[in-house]
């Protein structure tokens, strides 16, 4: 078919002869393509325009089909990438434009383009770190109980002792103070505290977010912890619920409660919680147990020079202890002050008028002889109220001013003999006739050992337990006049020996007593039986167990000073029995009666007879006897003196219508001193605080008391069976069959009274 010439130059494929009509690539109208029509097709961004390469001639187009089919052919190279460099000039700036859009809008570098990638970069580290923030927070947070059970806990119960006048003797619990109320306190003390441990404590969140920022550059800036961020409610949330230990955790956990206070609590009631709670040092919590423990005074009393070195404190309550250095804790109050006068809490005439307060010497002011009587109040509370959990009043029977001139009778003793005789302890008790303790000092100085040797040292008590014996004696039908030889004898194996080595022969029992002969009051031991002998002590008020046997007579069996002053009381009341007692009343702080003490005694335990004839002969021992130095003048007065064995113990117990009043000396080791006796060291000491605290009264007579002329007929001294040694046992305990075999006897219940008896205990 004839094909109409084209003007355009067309491709020939000119095809060897031996393949005829083999391929015909000849290209006629009927083959191009049709023209696109309608929108062109937009090609992607950046993609380069594809650049159609030219068919070329014939022969161009055989060579590489006749390569192709033979067996030397090359193998095809893949096409050269085409160099940037060649590309076309009308190319490259469009490829660049494209590039510069790809990489943000404009070529990198300058100083704006930095700018935009730190916030970038400091938005997303901002983010990531917000997240673990969150993490640690939820962690942390999830350690601590459900926010259901959140709650303030209960500060420790203060037990408030006081004397029978209401003043102070000490306070007892873990805080030491009581828990005073923030409109009590005078405006300087809660001021000074937040003037120098938090000024925006009164806008503030619970979290100083500025306070902390300071800290933070202060401490950065010293390479060291020199300051804190902690709010008053943060310290306050630590206190209330974490551990001291120093944790990221723990700083999590407190500022989570210190939002929590926030919420929960006015601002003044978190200042009230946490000046009662704070721990200002020497064992003192609260600010009011502070300024009792630094000042001697409540923290109602405290001038503002006090209340600058109370919050002083609270930086370092050890350091800037005013007791232990007074010079550092004025420096350190002063930089209070100007704190106080730059918040507006003092004035500067205020402030100048507070600097130059009077320098004070500080010490502990809680060392006196009235923490023996605390801690004896305190050993007794559970059985009188149980566990203490809220604050309580105590009021005892302690006379303070007897307290005080008891102390200082016993140190003026042990500043007279201490070295000379090698005395290092003592103690006294004072008891009133209804067994109301006045004064009880159980030691030198509390401050060194805070053992009550009034209460819980039992010793060897020497002659001071010849009255029972007489007494027993005097019961039995016997007189002050009865006679007795004093010789030497051997009971059992056992021979007592008199103080000064000698013998008197016939005397009477009066003088026995009076002069202390031991032999005497050991043949009437074994006369009355020891078994009874043990008896009529503890009908009198000895609670220790006793050793029946004939050396009873000379005090072998050990008692505490208390019971065997309180055992002499009925020899000076009328001969009724009492019970030593301290405590009147209890109250809670709001002033509800808890207890109330009823009742005084446990009814007659001498009769008349008897007793006067026991104050006949005791009252000989002051006026003849081995306690002429305990004489008392213008008072009747009666005693008796006692020394222990090898010189360990020297006591007098002494009693007038007023006060009955025992007194101990000897070392705790039990090593003997330089032969001080009760006669030479004890009355010395008991004479002195008697003369005090007589002094004022109108003299009394010793209820019961009869003249020294009692006539009765003697009975004739027996032959000592051993009948007489050995009496029946006390309750149903068996006695022992030999009286020099030693024995225990323990206190027996004593069996009801009648009602005559009951209410003649009730004489004050």
């Amino acid at each position: 078919m004839a094909r109409k010439a084209d003007s355009r130059r067309e491709p020939v494929f000119d095809l060897p002869a031996d393949e005829p009509d083999r391929l015909d690539l000849r290209l006629g109208p009927d083959d191009r393509p049709t023209p696109m029509r309608g929108p062109a097709r937009r090609r992607p961004a950046g993609r380069r325009d594809r650049v159609e390469p030219p068919l070329g001639t014939v022969e161009e187009i055989r060579a590489p089909v006749r390569a192709e089919r033979s067996d030397e052919a090359p193998r095809r190279r893949r096409p050269e990438p085409v160099d940037e460099a060649e590309a076309s000039e009308d190319e490259a700036p469009a490829r660049r434009e494209r590039r510069s859009r790809h990489r943000g809008g404009r070529p990198p570098g300058g100083f704006g383009w930095l700018l935009r990638r730190a916030l970038y970069w400091s938005l997303v580290l901002g983010i990531w770190a917000a997240i673990a923030a969150g993490g640690l927070i939820v962690y942390y947070g999830a350690r601590l109980p459900p926010t259901s059970e959140w709650a303030v806990p209960k500060r420790p119960a203060n037990v408030k002792i006081v004397s029978a006048d209401g003043k102070l003797i000490g306070n007892r619990g873990d805080t030491g103070g009581e828990a005073v109320r923030l409109s009590e306190l005078p405006p300087w003390l809660p001021g000074a505290v937040v003037a120098i441990e938090d000024r925006r404590f009164r806008s503030h969140f619970g979290v100083d977010p500025i306070g902390l920022m300071r800290a933070v550059v202060v401490n950065l800036t010293r390479r060291g912890v020199s300051q804190g961020g902690s709010t008053l409610t943060q310290q306050l949330a630590k206190n209330l619920f974490l551990t001291q230990e120093r944790t990221f955790g723990r700083k999590i956990q407190e500022v989570l409660l210190a939002l929590w206070l926030e919420r929960e609590h006015t601002k003044d009631e978190i200042l009230e919680l946490y000046l009662n709670r704070v721990y200002m040092g020497a064992g003192a919590y609260g600010v009011d147990a502070a300024a009792r423990r630094y000042f001697g005074k409540s923290a109602r009393e405290v001038n503002p020079m006090e209340a600058a070195m109370l919050a002083g404190l609270l930086k370092a309550p050890s350091r800037y202890a005013p007791s232990n250095d007074p010079e550092k804790a004025r420096a350190r109050a002063e930089v209070v002050l100007a704190a106080m006068e730059d918040t507006g809490v003092l004035t500067s005439e205020q402030r100048r008028a507070a600097v130059a307060t009077p320098k004070i010497v500080y010490a502990r002011v809680d060392n006196g002889s009235e923490n023996y009587v605390a801690d004896w109040v305190m050993d007794q509370l559970p059985s009188w109220i149980g566990a203490v959990d809220k604050d309580i009043v105590v009021t005892t029977t302690i006379d303070g001013s007897l307290q005080m001139l008891a102390e200082a009778a016993l140190q003026a003793g042990l500043a007279q003999f201490g070295d000379r005789k090698d005395v290092g302890q003592g103690a006294i008790v004072s008891i009133d006739p209804t067994g109301a303790v006045k004064a009880l000092v159980g030691g030198i100085d509390y401050s060194k050992s805070q053992f009550d040797r009034a209460t819980q040292a039992r010793r060897q008590p020497g002659s001071t337990f010849k009255p029972f014996v007489y007494l027993t004696a005097m019961e039995k039908g016997l007189t002050p006049d009865t006679v007795r030889v004093d010789e030497p004898f051997t009971w059992k194996g056992w021979s007592p020996k008199n103080y000064e080595k000698g013998f008197k022969g016939p005397v009477t029992l009066k003088d026995a007593l009076a002069q202390s002969i031991n032999t005497v009051a050991a043949k009437l031991a074994i006369e009355v039986g020891p078994r009874q002998v043990a008896e009529t002590a503890m009908r009198l008020g000895i609670t220790s167990p006793l050793t029946a046997t004939p050396s009873i007579a000379l005090g072998t069996s050990e008692v505490t000073p208390l019971e065997i002053t309180a055992a002499f009381v009925p020899f000076s009341n009328g001969g009724f029995g009492v019970v030593p007692h301290v405590v009147t009343r209890i109250t809670s702080a709001d002033g509800k009666v808890l207890y109330q003490r009823k009742g005084s005694g446990i009814g007659r335990v001498i009769e008349p007879g008897p007793l006067a004839a026991m104050n006949v002969m005791l009252a000989e021992t002051l006026a003849t006897g081995t306690a002429k130095k305990a004489q008392i003048p213008g008072w009747p007065a009666a005693g008796k003196t006692g020394t222990s064995q090898e010189f360990r113990d020297a006591w007098f117990i002494g009693y007038t219508g007023l006060l009955t009043t025992g007194v101990w000396l000897g070392n705790d080791d039990g090593t003997p001193t330089k032969r001080g006796t009760g006669g030479t060291l004890a009355t010395v000491v008991w004479q002195r605080f008697m003369l005090d605290a007589h002094r004022g009264h109108h003299a009394v007579a010793i209820p019961g008391a009869v003249p020294a002329t009692v006539t009765a007929v003697a009975p004739q001294p027996p032959s000592l069976p051993v009948a007489a040694a050995t009496a029946s046992p006390v309750g149903s305990r068996p006695r022992p069959a030999d009286p020099a075999t030693t024995g225990s006897i323990s206190p027996a219940p004593r069996e009801p009274r009648t009602l005559g008896d009951l209410l003649g205990g009730l004489f004050r």
